[in-house]
């Protein structure tokens, strides 16, 4: 088979969307070396590190019409039997099947989530009832049916194939810190809800003595809380330091008001740190049981102060998190996805 991926959620630095991209393909390719998997974009991007020679990156060019034109040069370029569209885009004409994945739908569920996402909002669905993709696969049952209720889209033409976190995440021996501290890892935007996190901070600061601190790419339409003693923004940190980073925290503490998955979340679990999220059905189905689950700021506060005081429930948490993330993979991922274009390519008649 050879498959061709939209590589351009790598031209981002970091995040959910570069981290699914990186990974998905890496492990098809290592999964299924009798196949070839082609990177493409219009835009410049890094080949994933210690990527086999059969992911490769195909010859895209720089066509101010991509998705209409220059995207079909390319797949022909490299001999493509299917597109995979990574990230709610695949070609507006052509032969080639696509498959869509669709991560989440906040495009739709607030406007102020994703200012600039109106090619987003208003693609994507035409994609969808012109049926440009064979399958649309997600992220979460969660999502799964929210696309199926949001779009009218069938049942069984949309798959929820589940993440999992990088082997590089796992617990890890950890320097004493002068203080403890709660964490956040995660992009920095309006549905992470970071002003309940670092408001439920302040409320716990004193009884539980630990520091907060935020980690990960600022996007553009991201308004900081003002600064203030023992609150340190950290930027992107380097995936080399982040398991030593979240081992280390007290509790990983993830308020986000909505998700596809939730992948911080399981990243942190594989690292036996303790989790404190949202109580966002997509989140709730990944955690399955092995997180704490808050909503309001006053919730979140209550959760970081049990977590604090309480020695047992953190190494209980711990316990849970490690099996729970045991269940995922993304070698699973990896052969789930390619059964699905197999079974994409089987409707086409290849």
């Amino acid at each position: 088979m050879i498959a061709a991926l939209d590589a351009t959620p790598l031209t981002l630095t970091s995040g959910g969307l570069a981290r699914y991209v990186t990974e998905l393909s890496l492990a098809l390719a290592r999964e299924f070396p009798e196949d070839r998997y082609a990177l493409l974009s219009d835009r410049e991007f890094s080949l994933p590190a210690a990527a086999p020679p059969n992911l490769f990156r195909g010859e895209s060019g720089h066509d101010k019409r991509w998705w209409l034109r220059g995207v079909r040069k390319a797949i022909a370029g490299v001999k493509a039997q299917l597109f995979h569209g990574t990230n709610f885009e695949v070609p507006y004409l052509g032969r080639t099947p696509s498959i869509l994945t669709i991560h989440d739908l906040s495009p739709w569920r607030d406007p102020a989530w994703h200012a600039d996402a109106d090619r987003v909002r208003q693609r994507t669905p035409w994609l969808i009832r012109l049926r440009r993709a064979r399958m649309i696969l997600t992220v979460s049952e969660a999502v799964r049916g929210e696309i199926v209720n949001h779009f009218g889209a069938s049942p069984d033409h949309v798959r929820a194939v589940p993440l999992a976190a990088a082997d590089f995440f796992r617990p890890c021996p950890v320097r004493a810190a002068e203080k403890p501290y709660f964490l956040y890892v995660g992009t920095l935007e309006p549905r992470k809800n970071i002003a309940a996190l670092v408001d439920a901070w302040r409320e716990t600061r004193t009884e539980t003595g630990a520091e907060l601190r935020i980690a990960g790419r600022t996007r553009a339409d991201f308004v900081h809380v003002p600064s203030e003693e023992s609150v340190t923004y950290l930027g992107e940190v380097a995936d080399s330091q982040l398991p030593e980073l979240i081992s280390g925290a007290l509790a990983f503490v993830y308020p986000t008001r909505y998700e596809g998955f939730g992948l911080p979340v399981l990243e942190a679990m594989q690292c036996g740190c303790p989790v404190i999220t949202s109580q966002d059905p997509a989140v709730v189905e990944v955690a399955g049981g092995a997180a704490l689950h808050a909503g309001s700021a006053r919730e979140i506060a209550d959760a970081m102060r049990t977590v604090a005081s309480n020695t047992e429930l953190r190494r209980d948490l711990r316990e849970r998190g490690l099996a729970r993330s045991a269940l995922f993979s993304w070698e699973r991922t990896a052969r789930a996805t390619r059964a699905l274009y197999e079974e994409v390519l089987a409707g086409c008649g290849s």
